[in-house]
């Protein structure tokens, strides 16, 4: 953006480099650089190919393939035209599993009162926002609450 704008000074301004690196707040090195990278698109299609051949493969890994077919390239440049090409994966949630030494055992529903007995947290809030939390013993047959704690922290 501040290298086309010294440019457009340069040429309608008539203004010298010096001058117009000035008035933008530019460094002339930024004005003056010259970039050296040649594009392959070569490299670049064979990326795309190995990509969809290989779809779980990574840039990592297609970084090792493509070296293995006599391209010159870093990690820096495959993941370059891994990102420009959109060839990303989406990373996958790991799945939550159930320790293998405890089988599942459905809970004995009480038979008579004072048998189980729960405690649970519940949250409100009152009109104005501000939020207050309640304790709850309850007697899991009768569903009886002997006990509740109200509280604002």
């Amino acid at each position: 953006m501040q290298r086309q704008a010294v440019g457009v000074m340069r040429s309608e301004a008539v203004v010298s480099e010096r001058r117009a690196c000035g008035l933008v707040k530019a460094h002339r090195a930024t004005c003056r650089y010259q970039r050296r990278r040649v594009e392959d698109p070569c490299l670049r299609e064979r990326l795309r190919e190995l990509a969809a051949t290989r779809r779980r493969f990574g840039y990592r890994r297609l970084k090792i393939l493509l070296k293995r077919e006599g391209f010159a390239v870093n990690h820096k440049r495959v993941y370059r035209l891994y990102v420009e090409e959109k060839l990303g994966l989406r990373r996958k949630r790991g799945r939550r599993r159930m320790p293998t030494t405890a089988a599942r055992v459905p809970l004995q529903l009480p038979v008579r009162p004072d048998q189980v007995w729960t405690m649970d947290f519940t949250q409100d809030a009152f009109a104005s926002g501000r939020k207050f939390r309640t304790l709850n013993l309850m007697d899991g047959f009768t569903r009886y609450a002997p006990r509740i704690e109200v509280d604002t922290s």
